[in-house]
């Protein structure tokens, strides 16, 4: 007869002088026939295992591998996003502060910040006086849906009317022609400065914009100039705009709708770093309340906004929205550690008699233990390992899709791992423990 190479059946005793008591020798071994298995034959009894049920080891990895790949996935592309839109915000400024009138309602329905006409451009002009936290102070009015032709060509866009001071602010500087001049604020000449986006759709490439005439609500202007492409911050696209004299957009698009001055919608406020938003805030929300004549406990007419006001409230949203995306994620981890559970069960009740004979011939409950919980660790290993790579994979696809940033944190990475290990021994401990704690006559026997 061959000889076994099996690391415990080749342990058997042969009958003869070995054992003193021959009816007891296939249930009691000797004791020099009892031998401590290496680390190394566990896991190799473990892999062939699995491998002999491949396509059973793969389903059963398959809960680990969703679980861990949306993880690292969702991780990767909420700090992407985050990074992405802090990058934006921060390139209009981070020491920019906005200040927007009250909103008016209709119905009892608020038509959003900035929509009355609470606010006017001598406001704007009595803050860049009276503020010493403020370097520069741009007001504007902004009217969306504004139809714009030239020739055959009609795009409606957003019409911002605003100051000098606006590009300085907003940090956006003409790329051909120029930026209107104080003279065409003083006299509310129809002169337009193009967004990208719109001087794209209405002009071919090869096409100089500069000097030519387009309409704008019916009335002739006369483009000086085109802005840099700027991109979108959230819904808002910073490129599909038209930039026209503060003056000449109260009077021929809007209407002069204040009861003195000229309303606008809001203003910038720019401080010469970050730190001085505070105080400003506090000296614009004074200078305003004496102007608007407003004593508390009356509410403020205008709402006072800063770009960092704006950055941490998106981080704290898309930090919810990963958290609880992460959540859900982890459902898929708990579902794959059911699904090693299962296997593990079914695995021990298809090998009672495998059990019940390698402790026979000296395999002790350690041992049998040590192989399935071995085996349950190798699952999720192997599933937490691909599902690394697919969540790295997917999330690179995604930046790539969308153009963010594709930020792949370590720690999201090891912790995924250390939890596919996690689930791993706690769903293998109680089958493993279930068959180490066979009997080896009834293992032998099937029951």
């Amino acid at each position: 007869m061959r000889k076994s190479t099996h690391p415990i059946l080749r342990e058997t005793p042969r009958f003869g002088g070995d054992f003193p008591n021959k009816s007891k020798s296939l249930l009691r071994p000797s004791r020099r026939t009892k031998r401590k298995i290496s680390l190394l034959e566990i896991f190799l009894m473990a892999v062939e295992t699995l491998w002999s049920n491949k396509i059973r080891s793969g389903l059963t990895m398959l809960g680990i591998i969703i679980g861990i790949s949306s993880v690292i996935a969702i991780t990767s592309i909420g700090q992407g996003v985050q990074k992405s839109t802090e990058l934006q915000i921060e390139a209009l400024g981070t020491n920019v502060m906005l200040v927007s009138a009250a909103a008016a309602r209709t119905g009892g329905i608020s038509q959003g910040a900035g929509s009355s006409s609470t606010l006017t451009w001598e406001d704007a002009q009595a803050i860049a006086k009276q503020v010493p936290a403020a370097t520069a102070v741009s007001a504007f009015l902004q009217r969306g849906n504004i139809q714009v032709v030239r020739g055959d060509v009609n795009i409606a866009t957003t019409a911002i009317g605003t100051d000098l001071n606006y590009p300085a602010v907003k940090n956006i500087q003409p790329e051909t022609g120029v930026f209107f001049r104080q003279a065409d604020l003083d006299t509310a000449k129809p002169v337009v400065v193009l967004g990208s986006k719109v001087r794209n759709d209405l002009f071919s490439v090869s096409e100089n914009p500069i000097g030519a005439d387009i309409r704008i609500r019916g009335n002739r202007y006369s483009v000086v100039g085109v802005m840099e492409s700027k991109g979108s911050v959230g819904p808002q696209d910073l490129d599909d705009v038209v930039y026209l004299p503060l003056t000449n957009m109260s009077a021929q698009i809007v209407g002069n709708n204040a009861l003195t001055g000229v309303a606008i919608n809001g203003f910038w406020l720019e401080s010469s770093d970050a730190d001085e938003l505070e105080a400003a805030q506090f000296q614009v929300t004074n200078v305003l309340r004496l102007r608007h004549h407003i004593v508390p406990p009356k509410l403020d007419d205008f709402r006072v906004t800063n770009q960092v006001d704006i950055i941490n409230t998106f981080t704290n949203i898309v930090g919810s929205f990963a958290t609880m995306i992460t959540a859900i994620a982890g459902i898929s981890l708990v579902v794959g550690g059911i699904g090693i559970a299962n296997i593990m069960l079914v695995s021990v009740m298809e090998r009672t008699r495998e059990i019940g004979l390698r402790k026979a011939v000296g395999a002790t409950s350690s041992a049998i233990l040590s192989q399935f919980l071995m085996e349950s660790i190798v699952i999720s290993s192997i599933g937490g390992a691909i599902g690394i790579a697919f969540g790295i994979a997917f999330a690179y696809a995604a930046a790539t899709l969308f153009k963010f940033p594709f930020i792949v944190s370590l720690w999201s990475v090891i912790v995924g791992f250390v939890l596919s290990l996690i689930v791993g021994v706690l769903a293998g401990g109680i089958p493993a423990r279930n068959a180490a704690k066979l009997d080896p006559i009834l293992a032998l026997h099937g029951d």
